[in-house]
């Protein structure tokens, strides 16, 4: 017997010393929110609006994020007022019909801040911002944050003064915003 426990010591060393499993969740586009914030580049004007998850999936050890892909689906654009929705989904802004999805794939995740790849009107660039984990009521995790996106980086320049002389009040800032509110069970 006191062979067998010698035996036997290591391997429970072994197991207790292997970190735990990662948990895979799927985001749950129902429970979540994403709020975007333009700017005009002069003034106050900021015009605000949602748009909504399709799909995705985190991986995670506890509020540890190893992995990370989230697709948004640009067709669900909205905001108060209707032509300027349709105007953000049309060619000269995001082009829904020819690039329905934008897609995130996380790369790094260290003191609370994501890095990773954003794919955006088909072209895909670096992006980084802060994200707040933690345990979601329920069960999985919550996932909060706000990133700042350059959209003249994925070839979205309608009205930028980088690109467009003497625009005057028509002028509109190259980053927005989006806050997230993001549940993934």
């Amino acid at each position: 017997m006191k062979t067998l426990l010698i035996f036997l010591l290591p391997v429970f060393a072994l197991l207790a010393a292997r970190p735990p499993a990662a948990t895979t969740y799927h985001l749950d586009p129902a429970a979540s929110t994403l709020t975007w914030t333009g700017h005009a580049e002069a003034g106050t004007w900021a015009p605000q609006g949602s748009i909504r998850l399709r799909e995705g999936r985190v991986v995670a050890d506890g509020p540890a994020v190893r992995a990370a892909r989230v697709v948004v689906d640009m067709a669900t654009i909205a905001h108060d007022q209707a032509p300027l929705a349709e105007h953000l989904r049309a060619a000269d802004f995001f082009d829904v019909a020819k690039f329905p999805t934008a897609v995130f794939e996380l790369t790094e995740f260290k003191a609370g801040q994501a890095r990773g790849t954003l794919t955006l009107k088909g072209q895909t660039r670096p992006v980084a911002f802060p994200v707040t984990v933690e345990a979601a009521p329920g069960g999985g995790l919550r996932l909060r944050g706000t990133a700042t996106i350059d959209r003249t980086q994925f070839g979205v320049n309608y009205n930028s003064a980088s690109f467009f002389q003497n625009l005057g009040s028509y002028a509109i800032r190259n980053d927005f915003q989006v806050a997230f509110d993001v549940v993934a069970r």
